[in-house]
Order: C-alpha cells, then sequence, then structure tokens
C-alpha cells in the first residue's frame, strides 16, 4: 500500500486500515497541526503524517496481532508471580 500523500492515508483509513478511531483522531491531529503551524515550518504536519503511516503499517503487519497477545499474555501472568512469592 502506497502512503505517499494525505489522500493516501485518508483512503487507507476510510478501507479501515489503522487503529479504531484513527480516521476521525487522523482529522483532528492534522487540523491542529496545520492551525499551529507557520508557513515556513510544517514540521506538525509531517509529524502527524508520518504518525499515521507507521500506525497504518504497523496494523497491517501480520505479527502485529502476535506481539500484543503475547504482551497480554505476559502482563496477565505478572500479578500471578507477584503474589506466588
Amino acid at each position: 500500500m502506497t502512503l505517499r500523500t494525505i489522500g493516501d492515508i485518508r483512503a487507507a483509513l476510510r478501507s479501515g486500515h489503522g487503529f479504531p478511531g484513527d480516521r476521525e483522531s487522523f482529522e483532528a491531529d492534522l487540523q491542529h497541526a496545520l492551525e499551529t503551524s507557520t508557513e515556513t515550518d510544517l514540521n506538525a504536519v509531517a509529524t502527524v503524517i508520518v504518525d499515521y503511516r507507521g500506525r497504518i503499517r504497523l496494523y497491517q503487519d501480520p505479527e502485529f496481532d502476535i506481539a500484543v497477545q503475547e504482551g497480554i499474555d505476559l502482563t496477565s501472568r505478572l500479578p500471578q508471580e507477584t503474589q506466588d512469592r
């Protein structure tokens, strides 16, 4: 999936790629970045684009779900290990 433009990111989010709520959050974050940026400094806008592009790619990674489940399993064992001591 090509994610080079704001339009590409919007299309990916409309298609259900990304995390829940990303579609709305992207628009709000982009709007805020545009409002706070100057004509010569668009770093905040670039940061939003890079962040959401990464989130879309991360969400599409087939190993992402495995890593999340491993983290959940590890976290659920922590209280038990503490009580066993």
